[in-house]
């Protein structure tokens, strides 16, 4: 970084103003690739030291309440190819909990997962797809933690596969008098789970069947994906639910937070 703080030197010859002025030229287009690159970083998911991490940590920390829920929770989703053997899917948005803190929204397992990052607040939709016959919530968790932590918390994710484990499904949220009601922990059929690689934000859906039958054989979206999955997650393209909503969110909220960023 270009430092006007410097002991100034005493002239020593003609030629010193040239050569100081190329000097500064070259820290400012440096300085300007360096900003260009970072704006460029949190657009495509990268992460780089500096400015842009903790602008994008700023803005991300405030948008829980100050952004319309319409926008972070659109009252209908399109999903075009999102189904099995790239299918459209639409979904239709039949809740929205109030905003809150954790306390009993986890399982105690996944809660003590989580604790390291803190949570700031809990902020959920459930859905309902065309036919009103499979029913997911998806989350997103706005932690307390800043970039390490939240790094941290990703590599355990992706180093111990926690986010395959039945035993750290994220729960349901279950509105009375909707298509949802039933949809308690046993209903739980499918999920997935992300940490945000430049925000603190933990993303996650989970999806089950509307009329409240219990299933015996969850399975992580990623698997219930699969062309020769059997079960029941998988033939009833629950998998995908859970997938196709929680993406769709999550790509809203990355729009919103990098119109945020230039806005501040």
């Amino acid at each position: 970084m270009y430092d006007d703080t410097t002991t100034r030197l005493r002239p020593i010859g003609t030629w010193a103003r040239p050569r100081a002025a190329a000097a500064v030229a070259c820290a400012v287009l440096g300085l300007g690739l360096i900003g260009g690159a970072a704006t460029g970083s949190w657009l495509t998911g990268e992460s780089v030291a500096g400015g842009t991490t903790r602008s994008a940590y700023t803005v991300t920390g405030a948008l829980w309440h100050s952004v319309p829920v319409d926008r972070l929770f659109p009252p209908e989703l399109k999903g075009e190819g999102a189904g099995p053997g790239g299918a459209d899917r639409s979904w239709t948005r039949i809740a929205v909990a109030p905003d809150s803190g954790c306390t009993d929204a986890f399982d105690p397992l996944l809660s003590k997962v989580l604790a390291p990052v803190g949570c700031l607040r809990l902020l959920r939709a459930t859905y309902a797809d065309a036919t009103r016959s499979h029913v997911t919530t998806v989350g997103l968790l706005f932690t307390k933690a800043d970039a390490d932590a939240m790094q941290t918390l990703r590599n355990r994710f992706t180093e111990e596969g926690l986010d395959r484990r039945p035993d750290l499904m994220p729960r349901a949220y279950a509105a009375k008098g909707t298509a949802a009601e039933g949809f308690g922990d046993a209903q739980r059929a499918s999920w997935t789970m992300s940490v945000l690689p430049d925000a603190p934000v933990v993303a996650y859906a989970v999806s089950g069947f509307a009329d409240g039958r219990a299933v015996t054989d969850p399975e992580p979206a990623t698997e219930a994906m699969g062309s020769n999955t059997t079960s029941a997650p998988a033939q009833s393209g629950l998998g995908h639910e859970a997938k196709g909503i929680a993406d769709r969110v999550e790509r809203g909220l990355r729009k919103t937070i990098a119109a945020a960023e230039k806005s501040s």
